[in-house]
């Protein structure tokens, strides 16, 4: 269990340099790629490219691994179906980084910066994720009638 934690500690910390080296807490970075119209700044394009090498070696790592090394499974997705819950996260999603310029891990890491603006979004985004798993209690909770 400690084995876990470290790990996750240590790739969240590299992760979360990973998105200040590259400059991806910045939200005016982020919307000038955003402006393929105007001043278009093409460097997330490479940030996220770079990110497809580990992410392809793990996936090809993964064959050949019963199970990861410290846990007891691969947590891997498997449905393929697009459904409405989908589309509206990833509708949510993209409006809160184009508006913004920011989404969860940059946010994560940009609290770093001091920044009030990164600050409230980090709050709203929290708060967010509580109301979601409040109205999903609400929607699974069986109704009781007394």
């Amino acid at each position: 269990m400690a084995n876990r934690i470290l790990a996750s500690i240590l790739c969240g910390v590299l992760f979360g340099i990973g998105l200040v080296v590259s400059d991806m807490v910045n939200p005016a970075r982020v919307l000038a790629f955003l402006d393929v119209a105007g001043d278009w700044d093409p460097s997330l394009a490479f940030v996220m490219g770079g990110a497809l090498v580990p992410s392809s070696a793990a996936y090809a790592i993964k064959r050949y691994r019963q199970r990861p090394a410290f846990d007891t499974e691969f947590h891997v997705p498997t449905s393929r179906s697009i459904d409405a819950s989908l589309v509206v996260g990833a509708v949510l999603f993209g409006l809160g980084w184009g508006l913004v310029g920011l989404c969860p891990g940059p946010a994560i890491a940009s609290l770093v910066t001091g920044r009030w603006e990164a600050v409230l979004f980090a709050v709203a985004m929290i708060a967010g994720m509580f109301v979601y798993r409040i109205a999903k209690s609400w929607q699974t909770a069986p109704l009781r009638l007394h």
